[in-house]
Order: C-alpha cells, then structure tokens, then sequence
C-alpha cells in the first residue's frame, strides 16, 4: 500500500504543480478578463466531466482512467507552452485541462479510498491534502521563478512533469478495484446519487470552500501589488511559505493526530482559521506581512479538505469513485463562481472579495452543524430500523 500512496502522491503533486503553476504566469501574459475566464473554463469543463470520470472507473477501473487523465493533462500544458500570443490555443489548452484533470484527480481520490480502510481513512486522505498542499507550494514557486527563462517555459515544465508522471503511473501503479466490486457497482451506481442524505451538505461545503479560495486566487495578485507592489516572484514566495504550513499540517497533524470521529472538530477549526486569514490579508503591508496573512489562511484550509474527503468517503453509499468525482465537481463547480465573484466584487472595492471569503467561511460552520444533526438522525433511524 505504501508504493501505491506513493505513486498516487506523486501524481496529483504533478496535477497540482501544474495548476500552480499558472497563478503567478498567467496574469503577466493575459488580461484580468482572459485570466478569470480561462480559469472558469477549466473548471467549468472539469465540472461536468468528472462524474463522469468516477463513474467510468468504477466501471472499468481507476488505472485506465488514471493513465487518460494524465495524458490529456500533459497535452494541454504543452499547448499552452505552444500557444504564445495566440489567445485562442491559450482556450484550447485550459478547456482540454480542465477535461482531463477530473479523471486523475477525481480518480486518485477514490483510489486512496479504495486501498484504506476507514480506520485510517483520515491518514490517508491527509496524505492526499499534503500531495495536492506540494503542487500548490512548488507549482505558483516555480511559476514565479521560471518566468526569468521565459513566460512559456513553466508550461513546458509542467507538460514533461506531466509526462514523466504517466510513465511512472504506467510502470508502477497496479489497479486498486476488483473486477467484482466493479460488477457490483456497475448495478446500483448512477452519476448524482451521492448528493443525498447528510452528505449533501458536505459537497455544499466542498463547494464553499473552493468558492472562496477561488475568489481570492483571481484577485490577490492584484490586490497586493496595490498594497505594496507584489509580482510574480512575489506571489510566488507567498504561496510557496503558505503551502510548506499546509502541507505540514496535513502530513503531520491531519496524517498523525486526528483521529475518526475528530473530522467534524478539526473541519471547524479550520474555517474559523481560514476565515481569520482572509480578515487579516486585508490588513497586508508589505511581503512579510501578506505571506503570514496567506498562511493563516492556507492553515485553516489544509485542515478542511482532508477531513472533508474521509468523511465523504466512509459515509458515500455509491461507489468511491462517484462520490469523489462529484467531490471533485463540487470544487470545479467552486472554480466557476469563485472567480466571477471575486472579479465582479473586486471592481466594486479592491477588498471586498476577502470580506465575502471571511463571511462564507464562517456561514459554512452552519452547513457543517446541519451535517452531524442529519448524520445522527440517519444512525438513529438505522439503529430503529
């Protein structure tokens, strides 16, 4: 199991790496228009695709759909690399990124599912924050220091990672879901059932969380270069000190101290962190003070994520592969809004998207205490039963 976890941390590392990536690039190269649009695309294509995605692998398999996933990954950042001034290519390459980024990320999800055991479900989706916490300290770091080559050479970078990726995954990760429970699967699953019972409001909160951070990646580059001059290097730094935190957190106190049961706790820990770092970037000064702001921020969300994911994970009565790939459509579903808002709020007060995440962050604790009371009546209404 652990040459597994490790293959599949290592994949979405590259996935996130890859996203990352673009953060600080892209609004050096396009407008803030272009930039928020192209950002909506992909998630709006991985939104519709990645239940799908699931559905398919709990069909076929992860493996085959994993390898896909990769492939059309790595293609679309080559495109991108290729696209120079041409706008249009630049469209092509994120609606192809966003088409097969649900099928590895949706997919590795549920492929962590399927190798845990619930005891250690937690420790294991842990794991996958901390992997996805690397690509966000690595990607937006290398984007930011790799524009000195040039602004196509981080794509470039992130289309041979991508590739290099899919060779390992192709030599070294065997398939997680047996032919049988792919048959019983095939019976009884279909692409939304997931989104019902208690766990709706847990897909609901997914989406609120990336509808926040959404929000604040369209809009903080240009936030803090008003606030004190922030560039790509800079934005870099920020998310390269806030992602080491996160990924810490995860890798060592998700992985190692919460324990099953704590999810619901530690989940509300972190939107009263996160909502507290969105407060404080308000307040950013200078490169210090709006890479510690981040940080709190990054800190409240490492937290959530991982708790959020086991939890979906042990309680899903359909297979791990729809209920991540709808995991992973909420968040595109995140994506899409995010940056309208964020954008649409920004061009009313440059503050004001931070405001908004702040607020939603902590309206998001009623949707979690809605969850356990709908989870404790389900049990009941089982024990009766």
């Amino acid at each position: 199991m652990r040459k597994q976890l490790g293959a599949i941390m290592l994949l979405l590392m590259t996935i996130f790496i890859g996203f990352g990536i673009i953060i600080p690039v892209l609004p050096e190269i396009v407008s803030p228009f272009h930039l928020n649009m192209m950002l909506m695309l992909y998630s709006a294509v991985s939104f519709l695709m990645s239940p799908f995605w699931g559905g398919l692998s709990d069909r076929i398999g992860r493996r085959p759909v994993l390898l896909l996933g990769l492939s059309g990954f790595a293609v679309s950042f080559l495109l991108l690399g290729l696209a120079g001034d041409r706008l249009w290519l630049m469209y092509v390459s994120r609606i192809l990124g966003g088409l097969f980024s649900g099928a590895a990320t949706s997919c590795a999800v549920a492929y962590v599912a399927d190798i845990t055991t619930e005891e250690n479900r937690t420790k294991g989706m842990g794991l996958v924050g901390m992997s996805i916490g690397l690509g966000f300290i690595f990607g937006p770091a290398v984007g930011g220091l790799l524009t000195g080559f040039g602004l196509s050479v981080p794509f470039y970078v992130a289309s041979a990672l991508s590739f290099v990726t899919l060779l390992l995954a192709a030599a070294r990760l065997k398939e997680s879901l047996p032919a049988s429970k792919r048959r019983d699967v095939k019976k009884r699953a279909s692409r939304w059932t997931a989104f019902s019972g208690s766990l709706k409001y847990l897909y609901i909160l997914s989406f609120f969380v990336t509808f926040t951070l959404a929000g604040m990646e369209g809009t903080l580059q240009y936030f803090e270069a008003i606030k004190f001059g922030a560039g790509p290097m800079d934005i870099g730094i920020m998310f390269l000190v806030s992602g080491i935190v996160g990924a810490a957190i995860q890798g060592g106190v998700v992985r190692r101290l919460v324990k099953p049961g704590d999810e619901p706790k530690v989940i509300a820990i972190g939107l009263v962190l996160s909502s507290i770092g969105f407060f404080l970037i308000l307040l950013s000064s200078s490169l210090l003070t709006a890479t510690l702001y981040l940080t709190v921020f990054g800190a409240g969300n490492a937290l959530i994520r991982p708790c959020v994911l086991s939890l979906i994970s042990q309680k899903t009565k359909v297979g791990q592969g729809v209920a991540t790939g709808l995991n992973s459509s909420m968040d595109s579903l995140g994506r899409i809004a995010g940056p309208l808002m964020g954008m649409g709020a920004y061009h009313l007060n440059i503050h004001l998207p931070f405001a908004i995440g702040g607020t939603l962050c902590l309206a998001a604790i009623m949707l979690l205490m809605t969850f356990r009371a709908a989870d404790r009546q389900s049990k009941q209404a089982s024990a009766a039963g």
